[in-house]
């Protein structure tokens, strides 16, 4: 299926559902969705850490040290946190706990973020469609990496936030 064409819940500052769109609808029209953000553990406790790939519609070509993305429509958070870390990843089994939520906003996009972690011990096997490049990282290794490559805002925001959250 076209990512453009999947339905989407829209929903109010409240997070409440008020309606449904196509994601492509959204974008353009920069309607209130949910995504999802699952950071991901290695044995090493190094983080895995992507490029999108170029194909994606929102923020091609960038990093992240998140996977996730949209909650369908009637998918609940906890739901979309497993689904879209074993697509990304190419895994199953993986269990993703919530740590906190926040909006997302800017100029051109705004959506609720449900930040989860999960720790993976085995090999990934990343969705080629999704990412096309992947290694995992240290924390430092991160710090250096994020004043060298472009980073996805919306991961950048989540990063700073999860960082706070740990103190």
């Amino acid at each position: 299926m076209d990512p453009a064409e999947e339905i989407l819940d829209i929903v109010d500052e409240q997070d409440r559902v008020v309606g449904t769109a196509r994601r492509g609808e959204v974008y353009r029209r920069r309607l209130l969705h949910r995504c999802v953000f699952i950071l991901c553990r290695d044995a090493e406790d190094r983080i895995f850490v992507h490029r999108r790939a170029a194909a994606k519609l929102f923020s091609p070509l960038t990093y992240d040290v998140f996977v996730g993305g949209v909650v369908g429509s009637g998918e609940s958070y906890a739901d979309a946190a497993v689904r879209e870390a074993e697509e990304e990843l190419g895994v199953s089994g993986i269990q993703p706990h919530h740590l906190f939520k926040f909006l997302f906003e800017s100029p051109d996009h705004s959506w609720w973020c449900d930040v989860y972690e999960a720790r993976w011990t085995g090999p990934v096997n990343p969705q080629v469609e999704e990412i096309d490049w992947h290694g995992f990282l240290t924390e430092d290794e991160i710090r250096v990496r994020l004043t060298e490559w472009p980073f996805v805002a919306d991961g950048t925001e989540a990063w700073r936030r999860y960082r706070q959250w740990r103190g």
